[in-house]
């Protein structure tokens, strides 16, 4: 294979890697407070470019003024469905909570498009399509674009948790007990965890939004955030920047070697891989912890 095509693929897989990686973070974030594993996070970012597509389409909003509501609108509604629904799960097996993400992710799939319409909608953030000549190199400009918003999110969020703030909701997922003990606000702190998370999911919404459109098949990030997020390490940011980068190289060099000789649909089939060879071989991930209990 041509060195340049190469080249290209690489380049264009890191970028939608991290892109990848920014809804992850959003599972990362609630699980580093909570102990759950959101699972609803693929509808959040749909439901998020829905969000900045109807504040434009019936309010008449410019996109600059759009989105920056959309993203307060869905870190309220990341805190509505924890106090109305996570919180009720109090008490109950982690497999509970978990599957009540479940069923907030199919009830979104299937809730939005149907008021919205399946068509797909077209955000226009001021990213052109056109593609980006760099020397002999032909790259995607609106990946560029977003994997590189994506990655100064990520990291926006490493220094969140090791600010104050950020350091008493690690103390909520470490024990909320203890926390309850030194005066922390368990539940505010998870509610605040939500709400970031969906934020998170809103601008990844809006990144994706404009290199392929809105419509439900945003959801299906959920997939690609998960391989990241158990490839990474369920509570660490950073594990989760390098995850996207190594499951975004994997993802673009699979789609351009493999595919011609297979046939196409490697993209889809790589994901699933890394999720169960992680889970057999590095069941925490490259940077998560490992948790060991005495007993």
């Amino acid at each position: 294979m041509d060195i340049y095509l190469l080249t290209e693929l690489a380049i264009n897989g890191v970028f939608v890697g991290l892109m990848y990686a920014l809804v992850a973070a959003g599972l990362v974030l609630i699980y580093k407070t909570s102990g759950v594993a959101n699972l609803a996070q693929g509808a959040l970012a749909m439901m998020g470019g829905y969000a900045i597509w109807a504040l434009g389409a019936f309010l008449g909003l410019p996109i600059w003024v759009a989105l920056p509501l959309a993203l307060v609108l869905m870190y309220l509604v990341g805190i509505l469905i924890e106090r109305l629904a996570l919180r009720r799960m109090v008490g109950q097996p982690v497999i509970m909570a978990i599957m009540l993400t479940i069923g907030i992710e199919i009830l979104l799939r299937g809730l939005l498009p149907g008021i919205f319409g399946a068509s797909v909608k077209r955000l226009d953030l001021g990213i052109s399509n056109a593609p980006l000549f760099v020397g002999d190199l032909l790259l995607n400009r609106a990946i560029l674009i977003g994997g590189s918003v994506s990655l100064v999110l990520i990291l926006a969020a490493m220094a969140f948790f090791n600010s104050r703030l950020g350091v008493m909701m690690r103390a909520v997922a470490d024990d909320q007990m203890a926390s309850w003990s030194i005066g922390i606000r368990v539940e505010r702190a998870i509610a605040m965890a939500w709400g970031l998370s969906a934020a998170l999911a809103t601008a990844s919404g809006a990144l994706w939004g404009v290199t392929q459109g809105v419509d439900w098949s945003l959801s299906l990030l959920l997939i690609k955030a998960l391989a990241i997020a158990i490839l990474g390490g369920l509570d660490s940011l950073p594990g989760v920047a390098i995850a996207g980068i190594l499951v975004g190289l994997a993802e673009s060099l699979a789609t351009g070697i493999l595919d011609p000789l297979v046939g196409g649909g490697t993209r889809d089939v790589v994901a699933s891989v890394i999720i169960l060879a992680t889970l057999l071989l590095r069941p925490h991930g490259l940077l998560g912890r490992d948790h060991i209990e005495r007993v």
